[in-house]
């Protein structure tokens, strides 16, 4: 069946700072709109892209949320923007003024709360028992005495799994139905690109480095984090093994419109952000997704509209998904999307795919990468030969998401992209991956107005 193309529209990106942002605007003008950037960092990928019309900076919503949304409802009416479409986190600033902003033009965002229960990763999970599917046992821990009670547990998972090490004795053997009888993660309940994760492996580390030492066990754990209260938790998670699968989909009153599920095989570190992205077939998660958003609502019961992307485990145990956390936004599933299959009509015309029942999805097999963090991600591993070949095969075959021979300036820009969060997280103490989020991140905090 024909889709006709989306009536020409006005549009206005906002985090142009990511790639994810690049490829919806360069989509989006290939369709023939206008599109425009509105953005906080004075560096950003869309500034120097031939598919945008005009860049715009706004003050950064982190730290002036009132003087962002001003602005950002200023430029809506001023440029007669007919949808707003956020990108990264500034999305829950955006957010917090729908009421406001949606009296102007479309934005392509749900209500605050709403985003604030799917980032949360332990509200996240309770959703997901809602919903009916299976996910990984998880607490959240909000105190000191819960902080040492888990770090506790975990050092004697350790200690039992490290006694049979000499003997090559399978972990699995040591795992019961609690949550500490087996591997677990650590991670704040509010975070992105894996930052501040540690992993079972952390504690293993831990533990040998310090079994020559003497002293209590409690010296093998994880210092308490100094920001740790029931405003900003951490979460216990089982940790589970198997392929690991991302998902981005586009859902238009609580109806699949787009939909792409990759492998995640190279990342930015252990447990950071994905680098190569290849397409997979998606009846499975696309079945998982559906039944997700079937049960999620507003607090007005208007089903879910909006982005929102799962990172998901294909456990090599019983081969079924289990959650491990969500994104309410654009992610790097919109790297497999071409032109040609339509992407811009999820975005813009979904009751017409909903309609003629159409689900927009990638080719099976369509790839791409983030070259730069991709040739870190090599450099950084300790592999086989075996490993290298298919590390060189990945990059020899697959797409650069930034670079476009007609449209160079980005990849240039994510250079001096790079420096200033260089410099920025020099200034504040952080990592650069934290820099790059420094003005746009939110972590469940009130939203001063």
């Amino acid at each position: 069946m024909i889709i006709k193309s989306a009536a020409p529209q006005r549009i206005l990106l906002t985090g142009g700072r990511a790639p994810v942002a690049l490829e919806l605007a360069r989509q989006l003008h290939t369709g023939g709109h206008t599109v425009y950037v509105a953005e906080s960092a004075e560096y950003h990928l869309c500034r120097t892209s031939n598919a945008i019309a005009a860049s715009f900076r706004l003050p950064p919503p982190r730290q002036q949320p009132e003087g962002y949304l001003e602005e950002l409802a200023r430029l809506l009416e001023e440029l007669d923007i007919q949808l707003l479409l956020p990108t990264c986190e500034e999305i829950f600033y955006i957010a917090h003024g729908y009421e406001k902003l949606s009296r102007i033009c479309r934005v392509l965002s749900p209500p605050l709360e709403t985003l604030r229960r799917l980032h949360h990763k332990g509200d996240f999970i309770e959703q997901v028992y809602q919903a009916g599917l299976p996910a990984p046992e998880t607490r959240l821990i909000t105190d000191t005495a819960a902080w040492e009670q888990a770090q506790q547990s975990i050092v004697e998972w350790v200690q039992s799994v490290e006694s049979f090490s000499d003997n090559s004795a399978d972990d699995s053997s040591l795992r019961g139905n609690g949550i500490y009888d087996g591997p677990v993660v650590l991670k704040p309940a509010y975070s992105r690109f894996a930052s501040r994760v540690l992993l079972p492996s952390f504690f293993q580390r831990l533990y040998r480095g310090g079994s020559q030492r003497k002293g209590s066990n409690s010296s093998l754990s994880a210092a308490v984090p100094a920001s740790l209260s029931p405003a900003e938790p951490w979460i216990v998670q089982r940790y589970l093994t198997g392929e690991s699968i991302c998902t981005y989909s586009i859902v238009h009153q609580g109806v699949i419109v787009a939909h792409a599920a990759y492998r995640c095989q190279y990342r930015s570190s252990q447990a950071g952000a994905s680098v190569h992205f290849e397409a997979l077939d998606g009846a499975a998660t696309l079945s998982w997704v559906q039944q997700f958003v079937e049960t999620q609502a507003d607090v007005q019961g208007t089903p879910f509209s909006g982005q929102i992307s799962f990172d998901l485990i294909a456990s090599d145990v019983d081969q079924q998904l289990y959650p491990i956390e969500c994104n309410p936004r654009t992610t790097s599933g919109v790297h497999l999307f071409r032109p040609e299959d339509g992407l811009e009509m999820a975005l813009l015309d979904p009751d017409q795919l909903i309609a003629t029942q159409r689900i927009i999805q990638p080719q099976p097999g369509s790839r791409a990468m983030l070259t730069l963090p991709m040739l870190i991600s090599g450099w950084r591993q300790g592999w086989s030969w075996q490993d290298w070949k298919r590390w060189f095969t990945a990059m020899r075959g697959t797409r650069d998401a930034v670079y476009h021979a007609q449209d160079r300036g980005p990849y240039i820009e994510q250079l001096r992209l790079v420096r200033a969060a260089w410099r920025l997280s020099r200034q504040q103490h952080i990592t650069i991956t934290e820099a790059l989020t420094h003005d746009i991140e939110w972590n469940g905090q009130t939203i001063q107005s």
